[in-house]
């Protein structure tokens, strides 16, 4: 009787199968999902929101306020400019005047000559800064006007110490002293006169 060998490896036959079940399914698998994709892929919109930046535009008005002055406040205004031009002229005859007398080129007599017309000047300069003087019906040009004649009449009593201060029997202190006193008031006459000026129209 013939004896059947059996084979000594049986696992060998076992194997394909299994690696062909292996494939089986994972073919199953990946067929499955590629045909039964039912899943719902949204893609996610990203919300922008656009922020209009609002420019305001800045309209810069410049107002120019335009005043209209009187007629008689702009004479006025007109004749004091030409009193400060006037006193501009005297302030600068006396000053040489008396430097020609310091620097003794100038004799007593023409010195003396000289500083006497100053009085007339100045007595003369007094009469045109008094009238006609502003508008009454502006109180602060009437006062400042006051001012003015105060000073202008200052000036005037200066010139007279000037020639006193010439004759006198010092050695000069007394006229240097009045030239003193006529500088420091002209001064003050003519800055009176920018502050009038100033205050008028810068209104």
């Amino acid at each position: 009787m013939e004896t059947f060998n059996q084979d000594p490896k049986p696992g060998r036959l076992v194997l394909p199968l299994v690696l062909i079940g292996m494939i089986a399914t994972t073919y199953t698998f990946v067929n499955r999902v590629a045909t039964n994709n039912d899943l719902n892929v949204s893609a996610v919109e990203e919300e922008v929101v656009v922020i209009e930046e609002e420019v305001t535009e800045e309209s810069t008005t410049t107002s120019t306020t335009t005043t209209t002055l009187p007629v008689e406040v702009v004479t006025y205004l007109e004749e004091i400019q030409a009193e400060k031009v006037q006193s501009d002229e005297l302030g600068q005859t006396v000053l040489e005047a008396n430097e020609k007398w310091d620097d003794e080129l100038s004799t007593y007599q023409e010195a003396k000559d000289e500083f006497a017309k100053f009085i007339d000047d100045a007595e003369q300069f007094v009469q045109t800064v008094s009238e006609p003087g502003p508008p009454s019906t502006f109180a602060n040009l009437v006062t400042s006007h006051e001012e003015l004649k105060v000073l202008a009449n200052l000036i005037y009593e200066d010139t007279k110490e000037l020639l006193e201060g010439l004759t006198s029997s010092d050695t000069g202190e007394r006229r240097a002293a009045a030239l003193d006193s006529f500088n420091k008031n002209l001064a003050l006459f003519q800055q009176k006169i920018e502050e009038t000026i100033a205050s008028v129209t810068s209104n």
